[in-house]
């Protein structure tokens, strides 16, 4: 089995598993390619990204174009021949970059492809309640997330589950399929399988505030899978009186109650009618307030 030279693109959190599984798995990683340091907190100073940290702790090249397509920049990237290249949770790549090497480079994208082709995989599928979310390695081509299938794995969306759980999850089994894949193309015996489009599918376009605006007029659990499709980041939420709320943890419960109409007795509940029935919120952020359990913040709040 040859060892390959390997170049790894990521940026956030979400990178950073993979990024060290194929470091302890002994890999040949030749450089790191991260976003450029941004300013953070309120001294807005500059911050490395999470990938940046780890490789910097390893005494690993890091470049952080702010272009891709800079001359200099794909100078420098072909001045470490590098076999083959790993892409998780980084920038589009122009065709220049990512057909440079002669093993090509693969993408560890959140979904079961070709299901929650985009930005937000893990959030949409929650949205949407499915059961089985999952992670795939593909080979990159011109139109984004649809290359050739390399390897998959399945991941079980449970009840309880909300996008920070099923995340943390992904990260680390994706970046175990992340060194399967590097081995598998290392030792030469891999098939790229096309991606199945004769079938429905789902989209995961990027979310804004927009998306996270509870519509009342929903039923029970398409309101409930979304506030867990959005917890904890960035949050669904709506309007108490005249400030906004985020909610992170709801309860389907049996209850008649309009649209949108808020019930509470003031200390132990917090109840909003819904197309079908209410919901019972649990946890919650008033405008201006911290994150609180919700007796915690009836304990201070007055609705008269």
């Amino acid at each position: 089995m040859k060892s390959l030279k390997i170049i790894f693109m990521g940026t956030p959190e979400f990178a950073v598993p993979s990024l060290k599984a194929l470091v302890e798995a002994g890999k040949n990683v030749v450089a790191v390619i991260t976003a450029p340091d941004k300013p953070k907190g309120r001294g807005q100073k500059l911050a490395f990204s999470p990938v940046k940290e780890y490789a910097v702790s390893q005494e690993l090249p890091v470049l952080q174009p702010t272009n891709l397509k800079n001359p200099a920049f794909l100078e420098e990237l072909r001045s470490y021949e590098a076999d083959l290249q790993v892409v998780v949770a980084f920038r589009m790549l122009p065709e220049a970059v990512w057909d440079m090497p002669k093993e090509g480079t693969f993408n560890l994208h959140a979904s079961l492809l070709p299901q929650y082709r985009g930005a937000a995989p893990i959030n949409w599928a929650i949205i949407n309640g499915e059961k089985e979310t999952g992670a795939t390695t593909f080979m990159l081509k011109h139109e984004i997330d649809t290359g050739s299938v390399m390897y998959q794995i399945k991941e079980p969306i449970h009840p309880e589950d909300n996008v920070g759980t099923v995340y943390e999850r992904l990260m680390n089994n994706g970046a175990q399929l992340v060194v399967k894949t590097v081995d598998k193309i290392e030792s030469g015996q891999y098939d790229l399988v096309p991606q199945n489009e004769d079938q429905e599918l789902k989209h995961a376009p990027k979310i804004f505030k927009e998306t996270c605006e509870i519509d009342w007029n929903k039923t029970s659990e398409a309101i409930h899978n979304l506030v867990r499709g959005l917890s904890p980041y960035p949050a669904a939420w709506t309007h108490l009186k005249d400030k906004s709320l985020k909610i992170y943890q709801t309860e389907i419960i049996d209850k008649a109650l309009a649209a949108g109409t808020v019930d509470s007795d003031g200390k132990t509940y917090l109840h909003y009618g819904t197309a079908d029935g209410a919901l019972s919120i649990l946890d919650l952020q008033l405008q201006g307030k911290k994150r609180m359990k919700v007796t915690d913040f009836l304990r201070g709040y007055k609705f008269n």
